[in-house]
């Protein structure tokens, strides 16, 4: 698997269930999610109405259940590389595209800050941060973290 170049995205929302469906909508392949549990995810996130199971369905999606609120999903993505969904630990959003980089090329880096911006805009998020293989806060502490972040904007949550 060649690098990727991820960009996130932080969103705080009162309408977590409409910027999910939209960032869905708009970049998750839906006939490809490469995610066994979207459907789970989709019921108990987005239309907040769980099938049985679906909650403990998810709970391996935590980097350290159970005590851990955090979760995050790799999704097949309509026009780049995965889209990653990230529920974090605060019950806010971190929403990521994945940029293909076989060639760690400056060009990659350069789409990535533009797309990092549009992002914000379209999601109204308080900031970005990208790096190579960077694995998606769940957290503000994670987010805080300058140890493999490559390019950030704006302000921390």
């Amino acid at each position: 698997m060649p690098p990727c170049f991820d960009v996130y995205v932080w969103v705080h929302t009162e309408d977590r269930p409409g910027v999910l469906a939209r960032f869905i909508d708009s970049y998750v392949d839906g006939h490809s999610p490469r995610e066994p549990r979207f459907g789970a995810f989709v019921r108990t996130y987005v239309q907040e109405a769980p099938s049985p199971g679906d909650q403990e369905g998810l709970v391996d999606l935590r980097r350290q259940p159970p005590r851990d609120r955090g979760l995050t999903l790799y999704l097949g993505a309509k026009h780049h590389y995965e889209a990653i969904i990230t529920i974090t630990e605060e019950g806010d959003l971190v929403l990521g595209l994945g940029l293909d980089d076989p060639d760690n090329s400056p060009e990659v880096w350069k789409r990535g800050a533009a797309l990092m911006a549009s992002l914000r805009a379209e999601f109204n998020a308080h900031g970005g941060v990208a790096g190579v293989e960077l694995p998606p806060p769940q957290s503000a502490l994670e987010w805080a973290d300058e140890a493999m972040v490559q390019v950030r904007q704006g302000t921390s949550p």
